[in-house]
């Protein structure tokens, strides 16, 4: 027999029972689930871009469970429950929809006539655009918030760094704050390297911290504008550095020659090696 949703909702209550339940699950609360959301996340993203397909349900089991948490947590200081969770991810995903549900319900349908390219059309992004800012402006409403709107609410500062830095940037381009170009960018990251060398030569440590802020926000810039995610250009290198390095360190291995002894000119000697083989590969 296939579990159910219902089934893992039922789990969840259990595990949470005072009497009956886990006492590790029992001690959790808002902020102690938080960092195993983040986890689960990541562990997502990484079974997809190894394309190890056959772990992905697993993972995406977990990062449900997160969401199932929460939904508890809600439910027990009568705030809300899963129902409402889906209640408002479907409403708010139908009226963020209106030229595929043109009704805003689910037995509408956008016309047979309607192509894809006009569905990804410029006039569409804009509408999703316009749409989440109204609900921006209402959400602020409803908390009275002191501060006038802005194009940024709503970034989570939970997220990384580099994702949190492509997302703020990105909000304040949709409303014209940007390069015109990949130079326009490029020119940035060279003039925040200058500032970080001028404070380094200058002997100011800390301004120099504050500069590579700087020029780590620039080329997020430029992943931006390349189309890119800078969590995963970063990904990418740091597997690829992984992988050089472990390189290096067969090598050494091999010639029986301990890291710690191994001098930079043969590490660089070994790492231009590896480099070699993934550009060439039928030569290793």
């Amino acid at each position: 027999m296939r579990h159910r949703m219902d089934d893992l909702l039922t789990l969840m209550q259990v595990l949470r029972d005072c009497e009956q339940g886990c006492p590790w699950d029992l001690q959790q609360n808002w902020d102690s689930i938080v960092p195993h959301t983040l986890e689960e996340a990541y562990e997502v993203a990484d079974a997809i871009e190894r394309r190890a397909f056959n772990e992905l349900p697993g993972e995406l089991g977990d990062l449900l469970f997160q969401v199932v948490y929460y939904a508890q947590f809600g439910a027990e200081e009568q705030r809300f429950d899963f129902a409402d969770i889906v209640d408002t991810l479907t409403a708010k995903m139908l009226r963020r929809h209106p030229h595929v549900f043109p009704d805003g319900t689910l037995a509408s349908r956008r016309s047979p006539g309607v192509s894809a390219e006009e569905i990804q059309s410029q006039q569409v992004n804009s509408r999703w655009e316009s749409l989440k800012a109204e609900e921006r402006e209402q959400r602020a409403r409803a908390e009275k918030a002191a501060d006038m709107p802005s194009v940024l609410d709503d970034v989570p500062r939970t997220l990384p760094a580099l994702s949190r830095a492509a997302k703020l940037s990105k909000r304040a381009a949709r409303v014209g704050f940007d390069w015109p170009d990949a130079e326009g960018v490029v020119a940035k990251i060279r003039e925040e390297l200058a500032e970080v060398e001028e404070a380094l030569a200058a002997g100011d440590q800390r301004h120099a911290q504050e500069e590579v802020g700087d020029l780590l926000f620039a080329v997020t810039n430029l992943a931006r504008t390349l189309n890119a995610d800078p969590e995963q250009c970063l990904r990418a290198t740091n597997a690829k550095f992984e992988r050089r390095f472990r390189h290096i360190e067969r090598e050494l291995s091999a010639a029986q020659r301990p890291l710690q002894d191994a001098s930079l000119d043969e590490m660089e000697a070994h790492w231009q090696a590896a480099k070699a083989q993934e550009k060439h590969p039928s030569h290793s």
